[in-house]
């Protein structure tokens, strides 16, 4: 990642200034579904942002739908067919990309119907959540959160990614995840996150991020 210039601010201003640009955010393939990434290491809290966008949005009067990719993990027979700590088969196995794409993706393009899957798998119980379906109306918008979003080629119309260096990210993450930290290695290398979102958040220090908005 090259120079970026970064400004403090607080998240609360974030999330507004945040949802700000997104009620002028048009879908370039003509969908009237915005679709926004959050992405980032569980440990950078993701979610706690798309949330707080959303709040932001509800406030502003626009509907929006905050998805979070872990709740399209994989049945815990596939996620860990070679072993709980496998690295390669966190970073390529463990989320139904399929799914994500069909009911989640899918009725958000163009001519779609809007109705979205919110989640399908419980990890802890390892069954199917058997959520309802949520319609979603023109207009609103999709926040989806999550690790490795950038990869997988889905049609965000902005994506932002929340950054943590390296020692902030071993620092944050439980002890007994940090065999999972190779696979963000890998991810920063391959995908190049933070030069690829339109919006970068650094979150070393929880209490003050700062962004290049």
């Amino acid at each position: 990642m090259g120079a970026v210039r970064l400004e403090a601010i607080t998240w609360d201003r974030l999330g507004d200034r945040l949802a700000e640009r997104l009620l002028d955010l048009q879908p370039a393939d003509g969908s009237p579904w915005p679709r926004v990434a959050f992405d980032g290491a569980p440990a950078a809290r993701p979610g706690d942002l798309a949330e707080r966008v959303s709040a932001a949005l509800r406030i502003r009067g626009r509907p929006s739908l905050v998805v979070g990719a872990e709740g399209f993990l994989r049945p815990a027979s596939l996620r860990l067919e070679y072993g709980r700590q496998d690295v390669e088969a966190y970073y390529n196995g463990w989320y139904d990309i399929s799914a994500l794409w069909r009911e989640v993706f899918g009725p958000l393009e163009p001519g779609g119907d809007g109705r979205v899957l919110p989640d399908l798998w419980d990890p802890v119980t390892d069954r199917a959540t058997r959520s309802p379906y949520v319609t979603l109306p023109p207009g609103g918008l999709l926040l989806l959160h999550g690790p490795f979003l950038l990869r997988h080629w889905f049609p965000f119309d902005l994506s932002v990614h929340v950054l943590l260096s390296q020692s902030a990210l071993r620092r944050r993450t439980p002890e007994a995840e940090h065999w999972t930290l190779p696979a963000f290695e890998r991810y920063e290398h391959e995908t190049d996150p933070a030069g690829t979102a339109e919006v970068l958040v650094r979150a070393d220090d929880p209490r003050h991020p700062a962004w290049n908005g």
